[in-house]
């Protein structure tokens, strides 16, 4: 499931501008999305998933997808880093 690979990932970006960011300067190998989020804070991410050629994985809920990033609100988007960038 992708919350093991967000607790087992040595560097993420939590949150939709620091994952933006991220996307643009070629640092995501993998991109989480909850199911559960608004399609306007997404859809963006998703865009740029599709542009990129970055794969995206889907969980169902942000509250424990922000449980698992170590922080204590929802979190609609993880970015799972390259090796090369952490």
């Amino acid at each position: 499931m992708s919350y093991d690979k967000v607790e087992k990932a040595a560097s993420i970006t939590v949150g939709t501008k620091h994952t933006i960011r991220a996307i643009e300067k070629g640092q995501m190998s993998q991109i989480v999305v909850a199911e559960d989020a608004d399609d306007r804070v997404i859809g963006k991410i998703l865009s740029l998933c599709k542009e990129y050629e970055i794969p995206v994985s889907y969980v169902d809920s942000m509250r424990h997808l922000g449980k698992v990033c170590g922080i204590e609100v929802s979190a609609a988007v993880v970015g799972i880093k390259l090796e090369s960038t952490r």
